[in-house]
């Protein structure tokens, strides 16, 4: 049970708009490298029988391919086209998965991953077959309500990272659910068909390079590890 196939579904989705840059997030350079050197990295290092699919839109597998010829390994690393929205990504990716195993799927642009958070997702995984990280909320949050707006506790708000690690007998099933809306990561889709998901803890260095700002905070992080 400890010793499972482990996949990794990379999903990188961002055209980089609001980075007012024409190089979509996953490929700009950070020390030299590329983003998503980083994320494939992290999750190569963490498990050596690890597989990764990588999704990527179809105008940015040639940027993709050569990412890995240059730095990895092929044989580890396959690429898939990606969807209109991410659930449909993250199905085309689920589609090259043909064995059992733990299956992680994880935004490209959380380059900052490290490896304890990959295996404490597998191990939770293993455990209850979910993981999913999450991080408390900083912020004073408020919702919406039909009469205005109230305040919510902030110690009940989580906020959800990468990456959602589930058993694939719950993921590959859950995933050929119709498309809805609400469906926002792979926690919801879990939830659609029914069945729990666990929270684990992330990790505040674990955000999304979103902003030109999040670029320099990783280039701080990676200068001073």
């Amino acid at each position: 049970q400890k010793h499972m196939k482990k996949f990794a579904v990379i999903v990188a989705g961002g055209t980089g708009s609001r980075m007012n840059n024409t190089t979509p997030k996953q490929f700009l350079l950070l020390q030299g490298k590329p983003v998503l050197y980083y994320t494939i990295h992290s999750f190569l290092e963490a498990y050596d029988d690890l597989q990764i699919i990588l999704v990527l839109p179809e105008e940015h597998v040639a940027a993709g391919q050569e990412i890995i010829d240059a730095f990895f390994d092929y044989d580890r690393i396959q690429i898939t086209i990606g969807g209109r929205t991410r659930f449909h990504s993250v199905q085309n990716g689920l589609h090259l998965i043909e064995e059992e195993g733990i299956v992680f799927v994880h935004d490209a642009v959380r380059c900052m991953v490290s490896i304890d958070l990959i295996r404490r997702c597998y191990d939770a995984a293993i455990e209850t077959g979910s993981a999913i990280p999450v991080v408390d909320s900083k912020d004073s949050v408020r919702i919406i309500t039909e009469d205005g707006n109230e305040a919510l506790e902030r110690s009940n708000i989580k906020l959800v990272q990468t990456p959602q690690t589930f058993h694939s007998k719950i993921l590959l099933p859950a995933y050929q659910i119709d498309y809805k809306d609400k469906f926002t990561d792979e926690a919801t889709v879990v939830e659609a068909f029914g069945l729990k998901v666990q929270l684990i803890a992330g990790e505040e260095n674990n955000f999304k390079i979103t902003r030109p700002v999040d670029l320099v905070m990783a280039e701080h992080l990676l200068s001073s590890n």
